[in-house]
């Protein structure tokens, strides 16, 4: 991903083959997510499971999600961008 505007926040976040990321919904509030490399499946607290490839954009807030995981082979990296807290 390139570089974001100054105005803007950027976290990426790995996520090992077979691994998981728990899902902690006000850490993702506001937050688009790109999946820049691999494959991840999103996980809801009802079992229902959605996968998304490189160059999804998606969004976390409201899913109901459990956590979010690799099924593949690979690393997943997703990219969060969001607004940066306005300067006072």
């Amino acid at each position: 991903m390139t570089d974001v505007p100054r105005r803007f926040g950027r976290r990426r976040i790995e996520i090992h083959a077979g691994e998981s990321r728990p899902h902690v919904e006000d850490e993702w509030r506001g937050v688009l997510v790109l999946v820049e490399e691999g494959e991840i499946e999103l996980r809801c607290t009802l079992g229902g499971r959605r996968r998304f490839g490189r160059g999804s954009v998606l969004w976390f807030t409201g899913l109901d999600l459990r956590e979010v995981h690799n099924p593949g082979v690979d690393p997943a990296v997703i990219v969060g961008v969001s607004r940066r807290a306005a300067e006072t």
